[in-house]
C-alpha cells in the first residue's frame, strides 16, 4: 500500500509538471506564430499628407508577405505623434522625427528609436486658373501667416494641426498663427475644391497629396501650380516640385519623410522598415512621382548575341 502511494504521487507529479511544461511551450510557441519580422500585425501611425505613399507601399509589403498585416491609422502629424507617446501605436512614418522633449518617454523605458529617411516630399503651392498669380514668395507666406497682408490672398492649409503647416510655422520661426489671412480646413481634396471656387486663395497642400488627387479630382482644369522663388545662391529662379527639382535641390520647399520604429522587441516593425527602405520600397517611391531616399539599382543584362 506504501508502494502504491508513493508510485501514485510520484506519476501525478510528473503529470503536472509535463503539462506545465506543455502549457509553457505552448505559450511561447504562440507567441512566436504571433509576431516576427515578416509576419504579424502592426497598428502604424502615419501623417495623412503621405498617406498615398504609404499605402502604395503596404499593398505591395502585405501581397508579398501573406502572414503580415499593416493596420494605417492616418491622422495630422500632431495626433500621429501624441498616439506614438501614448503607446497607442509604436511604429509612425511622419515629415520629422520627434524632439529630445518628446523622446523622453521612450528614453524612460530604455526604448531605443530604428529612424531612417524614405522619402523626399515637397509642399505644393496651388491657385485659381483665374488668378493673376503664377508664381509666389516664401516669404509672403511667412508674412500671411504672422498676421502681415502681404499679398490679397488667403493661405488655405489641409488641417490646423497639419505637417504641411507646421513646416512653414518652423521655417518662418511662427509662433502664433494669425487666423487673418489663414484658413484650416479638413483635408488636402478641400483645400483644392477651396481653392476651384476662389480667386483669392491659395492652397496648400503635399505634392504626395497633390499627385494622387490628380487623377480623381474633378476640377482639375480650375486650378494650377504656383512656382516658387529660389534665390540661394545669389541666383534668383522660379521653380515648380518635381521628382528633377526635388533631386537637384531646386525647389525650395522640400521635406524629409522618415519611418521611425518605437518597437519595444523584434518584431514586425523590422521587417516593413527593411521593405521601405530597401529597393523594392524605393522604387515604388520612385514610381509615385516622389525622390527616394536612396535611388534603387538598375539592373543591365549584357548578352553576347541575341536569338
Amino acid at each position: 500500500m506504501r508502494i502504491f502511494n508513493w508510485t501514485y504521487l510520484f506519476v501525478f507529479l510528473s503529470f503536472c509538471w509535463i503539462s506545465c511544461g506543455n502549457n509553457n511551450n505552448s505559450q511561447d510557441r504562440e507567441k512566436e506564430n504571433k509576431e516576427d519580422v515578416l509576419k504579424g500585425s502592426m497598428q502604424v501611425g502615419v501623417d495623412e499628407t503621405v498617406l498615398p505613399l504609404f499605402l502604395e507601399n503596404v499593398e505591395v509589403f502585405e501581397s508579398s508577405y501573406y502572414n503580415a498585416t499593416i493596420v494605417p491609422q492616418p491622422a495630422a502629424e500632431v495626433h500621429a505623434i501624441n498616439a506614438l507617446i501614448k503607446g497607442e501605436t509604436n511604429f509612425a512614418v511622419l515629415a520629422r522625427k520627434l524632439t529630445a522633449e518628446e523622446n523622453q518617454s521612450f528614453a524612460k523605458r530604455s526604448i531605443k528609436p530604428y529612424i531612417y529617411p524614405i522619402a523626399y516630399d515637397g509642399i505644393v503651392l496651388v491657385t485659381n486658373n483665374a488668378s493673376v498669380d503664377t508664381s509666389f514668395v516664401v516669404a509672403d507666406v511667412i508674412a500671411l501667416l504672422k498676421g502681415n497682408k502681404a499679398k490679397n490672398v488667403k493661405l488655405v492649409f489641409d488641417n490646423v494641426n497639419s505637417s504641411v503647416l507646421r513646416y512653414f510655422k518652423d521655417l518662418g520661426k511662427v509662433g502664433k498663427i494669425a487666423s487673418t489671412y489663414v484658413e484650416a480646413l479638413t483635408s488636402s481634396e478641400e483645400v483644392l475644391k477651396e481653392v476651384a471656387n476662389n480667386v483669392d486663395k491659395i492652397g496648400l497642400i503635399s505634392f504626395n497629396q497633390y499627385l494622387y488627387l490628380k487623377s480623381s479630382f474633378t476640377e482639375m482644369d480650375k486650378i494650377r501650380i504656383l512656382s516658387v522663388l529660389n534665390d540661394s545662391g545669389g541666383k534668383r529662379r522660379y521653380v515648380k516640385p518635381s521628382q528633377a527639382s526635388l533631386a537637384t535641390d531646386e525647389y525650395p520647399l522640400k521635406r524629409e519623410i522618415f519611418v521611425l520604429n518605437y518597437q519595444p522587441n523584434f518584431g514586425l516593425g523590422i521587417g516593413f522598415s527593411a521593405f521601405l527602405t530597401g529597393d523594392r520600397g524605393q522604387r515604388i517611391v520612385l514610381k509615385s512621382g516622389l525622390l527616394p531616399a536612396t535611388m534603387p539599382g538598375r539592373e543591365i543584362i549584357v548578352r553576347d548575341r541575341i536569338n
